[in-house]
């Protein structure tokens, strides 16, 4: 129970000193965000990269930080549990007329779950649910900037509307020809408006902030005619792909399914200024009904905060099914045990504690490679990862042979409590990663033989997959990525098909490889050899010898063929490592090539 009382002076110490560790938190944060402005308008791409890594490892800097203040002023993990009821209660006082309560109060788990050591179970003194209220925060503080802007064109006037829309941004290099890119916009969006009255309330709405990503920044908004809402953004580039300026509007992307990709959980993470997180996140969800909250708190560089919603939203869910967890379905990993809710769209990892030869690898290793995929430009085709400690299940939710399976495979990471007093027992997992769950693209592709190729539908499945998986490959080498173990099990399909990566143990930067032609043999004995009878080093790569692996199916291997064989050749991989090496940052748009205005310019000439 919480004291009735405030006795305690230190209490309400420990709570202000915890603010002012969040506030001083948020404001480098949110500083870095706005930096990101002035590293697009000067074509700073590397320092874009870098500050988008760099910015990841901001919140649990400052959560040790506060930690050793508050044990160096105040002896924090001595207190009794009196005291810390106090400090919470001091603390939720101290979120009244916060603009970033939700943020603040995660970081007050963060923190308190550090000291005090509590940290597979939900206690009183945490916030196991939110305490303040997040709607319609901006309205209480005079000092915000709104959230997003309102603007009331006609028909006539969309274009001039448009114009200002862009101008209101003031970004510094000029456009190569705004009136050509707006009249592009305006006339895709009067292609969606055709045939509809325009009511008394038509207007665009538009969030005050742009979204920086890698080499673009996007404008994000919505059209509102009647009970009618049109979600889209331009992404703004470089006319020149080489130096910075002049700029244009490359595209307009439109509805729920396109920003989807661009909010994608396969993309990394935007640079966005926002005085109130949660007024933005609200928006966004207006655009992308089904999209999670904890999924948009991540595409804003806020991924403590996705963590806390997306467990939140675990807990719900486990409360409300009754299913069990299960070994996934799929060809099991050497490196990770993968088990799986079916009711739940998502995949739980855990590192094994051995692994069968070939596999030189530690747990260490491991986890640095799913960090670099954390910090790195994903480019749509790396799965974000959830990464927990110290999780507690309910036993009764285990089938027993899932059980059976980390006891053998993983013992390091398991630990099962005794009965509570309600008769509970506890799985508590020590280490896990969490992903959305896809389908294997070996099972995909497996489904489309099953149905025979014969049928149009799966013919169409096979070849859209394989073409998908070449492309999927080709966007991580843009990327510096080589993804290291290119079977079809360690490739998933997300919606719309999309192919993506999901084995992150044996990746490496395409710039720490060595791409070789396998020798020619020397003689007969070489030739009939079964055994590699040249020297191998330890990054050395051969694409030729992919084929054997991935082209078994003819099918597949007339698809691949046809669209991929320069993945088989050493000198497309050696020419992109060659580029990377002299500095040139890739682009991967997060929408296809023929959405490119450039593109229908080609086509109508």
């Amino acid at each position: 129970m919480f004291p009735q009382r405030l006795d305690s002076p230190l209490a309400y110490d420990v709570a202000r000193a915890m603010m002012e560790g969040f506030d001083r938190h948020y404001r480098l944060f949110r500083s870095e965000s706005a930096r990101a402005k002035h590293r697009f308008e000067t074509a700073d791409w590397h320092g874009q990269q870098r500050a988008q890594r760099e910015r990841i490892e901001f919140y649990d800097l400052r959560v040790k930080e506060a930690v050793t203040r508050l044990e160096r002023e105040f002896r924090a993990g001595e207190q009794s549990m009196d005291v810390w009821h106090q400090v919470k209660l001091h603390y939720i006082g101290l979120l009244v007329g916060h603009l970033q309560p939700e943020l603040a109060e995660t970081f007050f788990n963060s923190v308190t779950t550090k000291i005090l050591h509590r940290t597979h179970f939900h206690n009183s003194f945490i916030f196991v649910r939110p305490a303040v209220s997040t709607e319609y925060l901006e309205d209480d503080a005079a000092a915000a900037r709104p959230t997003y802007r309102a603007y009331y064109p006609t028909r006539e006037t969309l274009a001039a509307t448009l114009v200002r829309i862009v101008e209101d941004f003031q970004l510094l290099p000029p456009f190569e020809d705004l009136q050509r890119d707006v009249h592009d916009v305006a006339a895709a969006m009067a292609q969606r408006l055709e045939g509809i009255t325009l009511r008394a309330n038509f207007q665009i709405q538009v969030l005050s902030g742009l979204f920086y990503r890698n080499k673009g920044a996007y404008l994000v908004g919505k059209l509102i005619n009647g009970f009618f809402e049109l979600p889209f953004a331009l992404p703004i580039l470089h006319a020149s792909d080489e130096q910075a300026g002049p700029l244009l509007i490359d595209a307009v992307l439109f509805g729920e399914d396109e920003l989807q990709m661009l909010f994608s959980f396969a993309r990394a993470y935007f640079m966005v200024d926002m005085d109130v997180p949660s007024a933005t996140v609200q928006f966004l969800r207006s655009m992308m009904p089904r999209k999670p909250r904890a999924e948009l708190y991540n595409a804003l560089g806020l991924a403590k905060q996705g963590k806390t919603l997306f467990y939140r939203e675990f807990l719900h869910h486990l409360r409300h099914s009754s299913d069990r967890f299960r070994i996934a379905p799929g060809i099991k990993g050497m490196v990770m045990l993968v088990f799986d809710l079916p009711s739940f769209p998502y995949v739980f990892k855990l590192i094994k504690d051995y692994y069968p030869p070939p596999k030189d690898t530690t747990r260490e290793q491991i986890k640095a490679k799913y960090l670099l995929v954390k910090q790195h430009d994903r480019v749509g085709r790396m799965a974000d990862t959830l990464e927990y400690s110290e999780v507690a299940f309910p036993r009764e939710r285990f089938e027993d042979e899932l059980i059976a399976e980390i006891e053998r495979f993983a013992p390091s990471q398991l630990e099962i409590s005794d009965r509570d007093q309600d008769g509970q027992i506890e799985v508590i997992l020590k280490h896990l990663y969490i992903e959305r769950r896809m389908i294997p693209l070996n099972l995909y592709l497996q489904e489309a033989f099953d149905a025979g190729l014969q049928h149009e539908a799966a013919r169409a499945q096979m070849e859209a997959s394989v073409i998908e998986y070449g492309n999927a490959i080709k966007d991580l080498v843009a990327a510096n990525i080589f993804p290291g173990d290119m079977l079809w099990k360690n490739f998933g399909v997300a919606r719309h098909g999309k192919v993506v990566f999901y084995d992150y143990d044996e990746i490496e930067y395409v710039t720490d490889c060595n791409f070789r032609r396998v020798p020619a043999p020397r003689n007969e004995e070489d030739e009939m050899s079964g055994e590699i009878w040249y020297p191998v080093g330890p990054r050395d790569v051969f694409p030729e010898t992919f084929a054997p692996f991935l082209l078994g199916h003819d099918a597949v291997r007339d698809v691949f063929m046809r669209h991929h064989a320069d993945l088989l050749d050493v000198a497309f991989w050696q020419q992109h490592k060659e580029r990377i090496l002299a500095g040139h940052v890739y682009d991967v748009f997060p929408y296809e090539q023929d959405k490119r205005f450039s593109h229908q310019r080609k086509l109508h000439h």
